[in-house]
């Protein structure tokens, strides 16, 4: 048991290997060999017939408690003298010399929150590297499109760009260094052979894995090599890359937590262009949200695919053998996941970091709502009681096509459960119609759920097919694209109509509020964010500092507002502002 114990410490800590410990193991094992070359040789002129038996020559090596000995010595060493290379480990001493300084990079980013952080994941490891960036594409030496590939519209916006972008690399004045054009993020990875070698439109292609290599790439196009990695990793979280994306007018800022998908629905590219679920560690996590919170951040955001299937398994501690809890009558394509710190405790600590800030997370899975995350959001006064449901479809049969993992009616168990745990609970949630199969009696579920439900946001798209998924290999893409369009006009009606409806309810009720700035309709007006993430408008200007005080302020980004609302639409409220106030003083 107690070999075991050691060999487990031993695995466990090897997850990040640098070049000093390389070398000095290597040092250490021409040692040990060279001790038993010499054990050897002393037994072999012991043994008269001038050679050893199989048993003797095993007995002259070295034991698995020397190898366990030898580890623990080389660990405590490396605590102490680990060195830190000068240069990346995966740039070499001389390639590094030759990297360009001062290179003027441009990004656009499409697509998702997630892609918004992969930017400036790039951009981090960039500038590292020397690199400049510029805000227009004019300026720039390099420009780099961080890409979306969920849906087809998605796709071919990218692809006309890269055309105009072609277009101005061959307009480039020669004199001027050659313009350098990148795909980074899904598309790369799901389209490497169209992109690079079919139409020939980019120089340089990286997975969202593969960032950290974002310098060797574009050194390599000085040397017209091809330039690609989009290799998936299972561990890469780029935790100590903390790209803090911080809106200083807002006051608020993104954080991601974990990276990847393991659920495999059946319309969905995200694992295959963003490889398996991997999880930071907390305390990475934490140090990010502490350092927003000294900068006066007052919204955070945590960010995933799978947000609330967060898993932390970097420390051995973590490892309890308690399999993890899904919401009831939910289940998975993988077996369950053991050990770890869960979503429920990451939510519990980022909470307590400071009383004063908003927590948020998105997007999560409607399976990894267990009764102990809903009651840490009904408790914390600074988790916003607003809850992402992605449903998909409102019919079980196409619930079970898409590999969702739940039915109809436990969705709608889940829906009552939540607003019975967290009264007043803010839902959104995400709608695909016209999938594989889909037949009008399933649309029709689908529009009786959203009746049901009275969701106050919703995302709502057609069916657009993806290579690699599981439906394009085993489904029929066979709902004609006129009634595709006519659905999803039907879906947005209803839901128009159902968030109206909730919305009216808010009205005559005081909202706490965190002002974001000027409303982009009114320069008289100013926009903020309900705790249920409605947006809300209201006039600039001046409001009591206090409920009881004479003093007056006026209303900044970032101060926490009550506001009365007295008109609303679809996807708004619109209110009188009362007084500034706190998230403390709001909760009493």
């Amino acid at each position: 048991m107690e070999v075991s114990k050691h060999l487990r410490a031993f695995f466990s800590s090897r997850i990040v290997f640098r070049k000093s410990l390389w070398s000095h193991r290597c040092l250490q094992c021409r040692k040990s060999t060279c001790a038993s070359e010499q054990r050897y040789s002393a037994t072999s002129q012991k043994d008269s017939r001038g050679s050893l038996s199989l048993h003797s020559k095993l007995a002259a090596g070295p034991t698995l408690q020397d190898f366990i000995r030898s580890s623990a010595s080389e660990d405590a060493h490396t605590v102490e003298h680990e060195e830190v290379t000068e240069h990346p480990p995966y740039i070499s001493e001389q390639e590094e010399a030759t990297l360009e300084k001062g290179k003027r990079v441009y990004f656009e980013t499409y697509g998702c929150q997630m892609n918004v952080n992969d930017t400036e994941i790039a951009w981090s490891i960039l500038h590292r590297n020397g690199y400049v960036r510029v805000l227009t594409c004019q300026e720039a030496d390099v420009i780099l499109l961080v890409t979306c590939s969920i849906r087809e519209k998605a796709e071919q916006t990218i692809w006309n760009r890269l055309k105009h972008l072609t277009a101005m690399k061959h307009e480039r004045c020669k004199s001027e260094a050659p313009l350098v054009i990148g795909i980074l993020g899904c598309m790369a990875e799901r389209l490497k052979h169209e992109i690079l070698e079919k139409e020939k439109l980019v120089d340089i292609i990286a997975g969202p894995d593969a960032y950290r290599d974002l310098p060797r790439l574009l050194n390599l196009r000085k040397y017209d090599q091809q330039a690609v990695n989009v290799l998936l990793s299972l561990d890469e979280t780029y935790a100590d890359i903390m790209p803090v994306q911080v809106n200083s007018e807002t006051k608020s800022a993104f954080v991601s937590i974990m990276r990847g998908c393991d659920n495999m629905c059946s319309y969905c590219v995200v694992p295959f262009t963003r490889g398996r679920e991997r999880s930071r560690p907390l305390l990475s996590i934490l140090e990010e949200v502490r350092m927003l919170s000294d900068k006066g951040i007052k919204q955070v955001t945590l960010l995933g695919q799978n947000v609330n299937s967060y898993r932390d398994v970097s420390e051995v501690q973590y490892n309890t053998g308690e399999p993890s809890n899904l919401s009831r009558g939910f289940s998975t394509v993988y077996k369950s996941k053991v050990g770890g710190l869960r979503f429920a405790d990451l939510l519990d600590r980022v909470s307590r970091v400071d009383p004063e800030m908003r927590i948020r997370f998105t997007s999560p899975h409607p399976k990894d709502f267990p009764d102990e995350v809903l009651q840490l959001i009904q408790e914390r006064h600074n988790i916003c009681k607003q809850i992402h449901l992605p449903a998909q479809s409102g019919s079980s049969s196409v619930l079970q096509a898409m590999r969702r993992g739940y039915t109809r009616e436990a969705y709608l168990d889940l829906v009552e459960n939540i607003r019975k745990t967290i009264p007043g609970v803010s839902l959104s949630s995400d709608f695909i119609t016209g999938f594989c199969g889909e037949t009008e009696d399933d649309h029709q579920q689908t529009l009786s759920l959203l009746q049901s439900v009275k969701y106050n946001t919703g995302f709502l798209f057609a069916y657009s097919m993806r290579k690699k998924t599981h439906a394009y290999h085993r489904l029929k893409d066979d709902v004609p694209t006129e009634v595709k369009k006519r659905r999803l006009q039907e879906l947005n009606t209803v839901f128009r109509e159902e968030a109206s409806k909730m919305n009216l309810k808010a009205v005559g009720t005081n909202q706490l509020v965190l002002v974001e700035g000027v409303s982009k309709k009114s320069s008289k007006d100013l926009c903020g964010r309900s705790d249920g993430n409605i947006r809300v408008i209201f006039p600039a200007m001046e409001i009591s500092t206090h409920s009881s005080s004479s003093s007056f302020a006026e209303i900044k980004p970032g101060d926490y507002i009550l506001v009365k609302i007295t008109d609303t639409s679809y996807q708004s409220l619109r209110g009188i502002p009362l007084r500034h106030t706190s998230l403390k003083d709001s909760a009493v």
